[in-house]
This record gives structure tokens, C-alpha cells and sequence, in this order.
């Protein structure tokens, strides 16, 4: 069943022919890819001019759970602008919104990953690209729509926020184990939203689309890279 976007584009990718369908999915991605190498110049950018650690020190002067709960809060809230904005220009403006965001979210994991863990930063990075690209083989190869997954992917986003606000009042320590969970939830979410994007989206949201999916590799970079850090 298709979603309603709200759209005068309704028409679903799926529902197009082979060259419209492979413009959209190629608008997508290198918008995805664009994204990703927004995020890391920003990251380069407040590194090397050593606004990072200032800024990390201030956000970790509360609990890192917080934190934590803002990146789930954040990128929930990306992916429900993304199915709201309308207009390509809104959906330009909630992608660089996200973009930023982000960056400024990952600046204490980036540097706490920077000062005891040489090295994860890059082979998270590694990790997340290659799982990225096999969950996203997957779909494309067997065509196969992941909507089913939706009921499963929210409920556990909400079990998700339920565990942290439960660990900021009780300071219990959400280890591996959770990270563990929330790989296997991210890696559901690229599973769910590029099959969404296969077969559902209206051609002219491929802006949105790449929001939707650059928030799912961003929170599976996030715990992949905890993942590393909670073995050192």
C-alpha cells in the first residue's frame, strides 16, 4: 500500500517507468552522498579549527544520556519532516537542518572516539558503509517491501527511549548490549526506509528520501562507533 504524501507528484517510484525510477533512486543517492560529505566537512571544520573539544566539554557537562536521547529524538524528528515537507525548498532546508544537527550532536562521541581510541572513528565509518551497502543490496536485489517492519522499527525506537530515560533517573549504564540492540534496530530502519523508498515515494521527494536514509546511517554510525568505544 502506498503512502499518501500530501504531494501534487503522488505517483509512487515504484508505479513509473525503468528511466524515471532510475533517476529518482540516482537523485537519492547522491543527494545521501552529499549529505555524508556535508556531515564530515563540518567535522573537519570543527576539529581543525579545535572548536570541538570546547564544544564537547560543555554538551558532556550533562549526563551522556542526554545526549543519547537527543540523537534518537532528532533523528525521529528527521524522519517526520521528512515525510511532511512538501516543497523541494523545505526539503533542502530540513536536510542541511539535519546535517548540521548532527554534526553538532556527534561532536563529544567524535572526540571522546579522538582522545582514547585512535582509529574507531575510520573503522566505524568503514563498518557503516559496508552494512549500509549490503541492507541496501538487499532490497534492490530481491525487491522485497520492508513495510511490515514499520510497527516493529517504532516500538522499538519508543522501548529505545523508554531504556534511556530509565537509565538517566535510576544512572544505570546502557552498555554494548544496547548499542548491540540499536545496530540490529538501525540496520532495520535502512532495511524499512529504502524499501520505502523503492516502492512508495513520489518521484519529486528524492531530497526527503535522502534525509530519511542519512538519518538511518547517522544512528548506525553512532552506535557502531559506541560499539568500539565500550571495548577499549
Amino acid at each position: 500500500m502506498n503512502q499518501n504524501y500530501g504531494t501534487g507528484m503522488d505517483v509512487a517510484v515504484a508505479d513509473l517507468g525503468v528511466d524515471a525510477r532510475a533517476t529518482f533512486i540516482t537523485k537519492t543517492y547522491s543527494h545521501l552522498l552529499g549529505a555524508v560529505v556535508g556531515f564530515t566537512l563540518i567535522e573537519v571544520l570543527l576539529f581543525s579549527s579545535g572548536l570541538a573539544y570546547p564544544m564537547a566539554s560543555a554538551m558532556l557537562g550533562v549526563s551522556w544520556l542526554f545526549i543519547l536521547g537527543g540523537f534518537v529524538i532528532v533523528s525521529w524528528l528527521a524522519s517526520s519532516m521528512a515525510h511532511r515537507a512538501e516543497s523541494t525548498a523545505v526539503q533542502y532546508l530540513a536536510l542541511i537542518g539535519f546535517v548540521i544537527a548532527e554534526a553538532i550532536i556527534f561532536v563529544p562521541l567524535l572526540a571522546l572516539a579522538d582522545a582514547v581510541a585512535p582509529g574507531a572513528i575510520q573503522s566505524a565509518a568503514v563498518v557503516t558503509a559496508v552494512g549500509f551497502g549490503i541492507l541496501t543490496g538487499v532490497v534492490l536485489i530481491t525487491r522485497k517491501d520492508f513495510s511490515f517492519l514499520k510497527g516493529i522499527l517504532m516500538w522499538g525506537f519508543v522501548a529505545a527511549l523508554v531504556a534511556i530515560v530509565a537509565a538517566v533517573m535510576f544512572n544505570l549504564d546502557l552498555g554494548a548490549y544496547f548499542s548491540m540492540a540499536m545496530i540490529a534496530l538501525a540496520s532495520g530502519a535502512i532495511l524499512y526506509k529504502t524499501s520505502n523508498v523503492v516502492h512508495h515515494y513520489p518521484q519529486d521527494r528524492y531530497v526527503a528520501a535522502s534525509l530519511e536514509l542519512f538519518a538511518s546511517v547517522a544512528l548506525l554510525f553512532w552506535y557502531v562507533l559506541r560499539l568500539f568505544l565500550s571495548r577499549r
